[in-house]
């Protein structure tokens, strides 16, 4: 179909997408009725579909980042995967995902973001097929790389299509959605992969993590395909290809010596790598102010950060990504080499924080954050921090012999820090973005995570195994691991205070909870409004 289908529109409840000619019209006595005259059609409940098909794919990708983790001992041991292969299984997916989101989110503003997130689904779900049946472990580092890739081009479209679809009024409920999912998939994807992998279906060990992507990556598409509208930047742009070039070269040049730097023992090329591609992202900077002054189709727009909102969000969103980068991958260690603990034993555990996110998070965004703005986030920091200490003191007290009820106190509370902070973070960033850049702004949210990911993961080496030697007697193994877990929930506190302070420069409130009251006003020029097309 296309955007001259006005009756589908109409059927979907879709005009109030588009420009909005008739608010500025006049008419006579015996003029016909303009269309505003018209009752309103009823509530669109596809949008709501559409929702639950995005998130759906956005929460298969964020199980998938880490449900490896778990199965990697099963990898290694049925596929015969050497070190150096297994750290490319999970780096790989990683430095692929990570240097492709930018250009992911720009290819929908400019092809459609229906489009571009079906092509992702598509390519997401075989690269998961190819993972399941990969013959020998170099395939299954090369279906890793591709599956990032994909995941690349699908996950910026969520937050896009959620930012074109809904109105600003609604888009906090969403967003509130949204963090509750990322909640959800923090904890359940080491969960779902220790029972996938103790359960070993059909005696396939370690596959059935990966194939249990085809289900629901069909269905995703076939959906996907009905019930999401398609829109795009209202002004034909270009791809930026020198932009992608050069956000690819200094993305792999800062992670990829942050990803292999451990194993590796931190050889001098990689500060080098690093320090150069600090250069290589400046002149990216560079490039695209002459870009966007000559043509208006850069690959970053650079207007995004004289946005308040955005800037300081970016901020916070790296420097947060620093520190679930380091709890996350230090916690797995701590209780399954520290603790001797099971898969399962270490998944169940996280079950009580995987539900403090997700209510704390649909609690932020639809009553806290209109009534008490940016301190909501804050307060978050500042829960997330005080559980943080909580835990450290069990960890000291109890020792060896802590027990997984144990844990559950400190957990509820970070949850619910956590939670308070990635739904409204992410609306208070994307809160006064205009909607054309939508595609854009969503892979600069989503690369910045990343990279704040890989960091952390990074000073794992530094802040964790600091204090646990390699050479440490089995003996001592559980007590340095329990020392090197609090030394590193230490950081862990540091950063969240850096955080807090961070979150001084954003908007006391959001700007879309500001319009929520006058959502449906007339747009001062229709340029504004992103192109829908069916």
């Amino acid at each position: 179909m296309t955007s001259t289908d006005t009756g589908a529109l109409k059927g979907r409840g879709e005009l109030r997408d588009q420009p909005r000619t008739t608010a500025t019209r006049h008419t006579t006595p015996t003029s016909t009725p303009t269309p505003t005259a018209l009752p309103e059609p009823p509530p669109d409940r596809t949008r709501w579909l559409a929702l639950a098909i995005v998130m759906t794919a956005a929460f298969m990708d964020l199980v998938d980042v880490t449900i490896v983790n778990i199965a990697i001992p099963s990898i290694q041991r049925d596929a015969g995967a050497s070190f150096s292969q297994i750290q490319w299984i999970t780096a790989g997916y990683a430095l692929a995902f990570a240097a492709g989101l930018i250009t992911g989110g720009r290819l929908g503003d400019i092809h459609g973001r229906k489009r571009l997130f079906l092509i992702g689904v598509a390519g997401f779900t075989l690269a998961s097929a190819l993972c399941g049946f990969a013959a020998n472990p170099e395939m299954l580092v090369a279906s890793r790389i591709l599956q990032g890739g994909m995941a690349a081009m699908m996950v910026p479209q969520v937050l896009s299509i959620v930012h074109a679809t809904f109105p600003a009024h609604e888009r906090g409920k969403v967003f509130g959605l949204f963090g509750a999912i990322v909640g959800l998939g923090a904890v359940s994807g080491p969960l779902l992969g220790a029972l996938l992998t103790e359960w070993n279906l059909f005696g396939l060990e370690w596959r059935p993590i990966f194939l249990i992507n085809l289900p629901v990556g069909i269905a995703a598409l076939l959906l996907g395909r009905r019930y999401i509208s398609e829109s795009r930047a209202p002004r034909a742009l270009r791809l930026d290809l020198v932009g992608v070039a050069l956000v690819t070269l200094g993305l792999l040049m800062l992670l990829y010596p942050l990803t292999r730097g451990c194993e590796l023992g931190w050889p001098l090329w990689g500060y080098a790598s690093m320090a150069g591609s600090l250069a290589v992202l400046a002149v990216l900077v560079a490039y695209e102010r002459r870009k966007a002054a000559r043509d208006g189709s850069p690959l970053i727009e650079p207007s995004l950060f004289t946005v308040k909102s955005f800037a300081a969000g970016i901020a916070v969103q790296t420097v947060f990504g620093v520190a679930l980068g380091i709890f996350f991958l230090v916690w797995t260690l701590y209780m399954q080499v520290g603790l001797g603990w099971t898969p399962l034993h270490a998944g169940l555990t996280g079950v009580p924080f995987s539900i403090s996110v997700s209510v704390a998070a649909g609690m932020s965004v639809q009553k806290l954050v209109p009534r008490f703005g940016r301190k909501v986030l804050q307060a978050g920091a500042l829960l997330m921090g005080l559980g943080v200490l909580i835990y450290i003191w069990e960890s000291d007290r109890y020792g060896l012999a802590i027990a997984s009820w144990q844990m559950a106190l400190p957990l509820v509370v970070m949850g619910a820090g956590m939670g308070l902070i990635v739904a409204p973070l992410t609306d208070a960033v994307l809160s006064e973005v205009p909607r054309e850049h939508a595609g854009s702004a969503s892979g600069l949210i989503n690369t910045v995570q990343q990279m704040g990911n890989a960091l952390g993961l990074g000073l794992v080496s530094v802040v964790f195994y600091g204090v646990v030697d390699d050479r440490t007697a089995a003996s001592r193994i559980g007590p340095a691991f329990v020392d090197g877990f609090q030394h590193a929930l230490l950081w862990v506190a540091a950063v969240m205070a850096v955080i807090f302070l961070l979150m001084s420069a954003l908007p006391k409130r959001p700007a879309q909870h500001l319009e929520a009251g006058d959502a449906e006003a007339p747009l001062t020029a229709p340029e504004d409004e992103p192109e829908l097309v069916h």
